[in-house]
């Protein structure tokens, strides 16, 4: 039998929720790269006893807030998701722990069973965000993924986005009906590639 990705995708408001980072190295360079990449505005802390200068740097762009000490699971007070990517394997299991115990979202960094999300690949053309999952078993597909879709999105789909939206307003009757008029247009689409 093959195997299934039973991953969920969501796209969530960064900006409404608390995220932390723990680490400053260079894989919370990465990570904090990816996040802000796709929405500049996520309400970003970073905590750990140092930070690569290159991250200070991407932190100072996007506002992120960051303390400069050794991580303790007071530091997840209020935070709905977290992402440990410190090279010491005790104090990402620690984070992990710590989660687990407050229900809060975690994803330690390369190490999938420690992870409740993965952050996959993302294509974003103005309204239009796609987003890969490789079920966390190979980035360089995600990655490769994500090249092709920016090549064959339209630059233009933002347009075609907000024309659809402006008259899906207009159509009459339930939502059934609006929901049957939508696909009978959009089937268009489709047909074309």
């Amino acid at each position: 039998m093959m195997e299934r990705n039973n991953l969920y995708p969501i796209f969530l408001k960064a900006s409404q929720l608390e995220i932390l980072i723990v680490g400053g190295g260079f894989v919370a360079e990465e990570k904090l790269h990816f996040l802000t990449k796709s929405s500049p505005d996520a309400k970003v802390t970073m905590v750990a006893p140092m930070f690569r200068e290159a991250t200070l740097q991407l932190a100072k762009r996007h506002e992120v807030a960051l303390i400069k000490n050794s991580y303790n699971a007071n530091y997840l007070y209020g935070k709905h998701m977290v992402i440990a990517t410190t090279d010491k394997p005790k104090v990402n299991l620690q984070v992990y722990a710590d989660c687990r115990k407050l229900n809060t979202l975690v994803n330690v960094a390369d190490n999938p069973p420690l992870c409740d999300f993965y952050m996959g690949g993302i294509v974003t053309k103005g309204h239009v965000k796609v987003a890969i999952s490789t079920n966390g078993k190979s980035p360089t597909t995600a990655k490769r993924l994500r090249q092709f879709f920016e090549e064959v999105l339209p630059d233009d789909i933002t347009k075609m986005v907000q024309n659809l939206n402006e008259f899906r307003k207009t159509i009459k009757g339930d939502f059934e009906e609006k929901v049957n008029k939508m696909n009978e247009i959009t089937q268009k689409l489709i047909e074309k590639v």
